[in-house]
């Protein structure tokens, strides 16, 4: 019994045609959540690629979709864009970024020096030293920020020190 119900979530009859649910076509094409969500989103952006078919019916926060029209979509997109990527998810790690070491914390250090040396030559931190630093060495603000932060904490600890003592 529980199986039907599971199974008109994902796909049910509507006026003749089978519909399928968003969650259908995330079993379907092996596609994250996300995925699924922004070709939907972006079905009237990028005539470029196959577009994702338009909404049937709603059924209660249910959105379905014409199931043909889905699978017509996935065959498309397939042939277009391809899908080697596709339900291979994240690489495996701690979840921690770069603070378990790896290639990446080498080059975080460097990053957090830098801004360590910017928060040193201007007496603290001010707003938009993340944007200054992301123009003048390359890469993108939020990585700087998190750069930023870091230093800052080495900065204050550095500024809370005793004089004549080492931090």
């Amino acid at each position: 019994m529980m199986e039907a119900v599971e199974d008109e979530r994902l796909r049910r009859l509507y006026e003749g045609r089978l519909v399928v649910s968003r969650a259908w076509i995330i079993q379907y094409t092996g596609a994250a959540a996300s995925t699924v969500a922004r070709w939907y989103a972006e079905r009237g952006r990028r005539p470029e690629h196959p577009q994702h078919p338009e909404p049937v019916c709603t059924v209660g926060r249910t959105i379905y979709f014409d199931q043909q029209a889905v699978e017509a979509f996935w065959a498309a997109w397939q042939e277009d864009v391809g899908t080697a990527q596709l339900g291979s998810g994240r690489r495996p790690g701690d979840g921690q970024g770069t603070r378990g070491g790896g290639p990446g914390r080498e080059q975080r250090e460097w990053a957090v020096e830098v801004a360590l040396d910017a928060l040193r030559r201007t007496g603290g931190h001010r707003r938009g030293l993340a944007a200054e630093l992301a123009r003048e060495h390359g890469g993108v603000d939020r990585s700087w920020q998190r750069a930023v932060n870091e230093a800052r904490v080495v900065y204050e600890r550095e500024q809370s020190a005793e004089p004549g003592t080492s931090p």
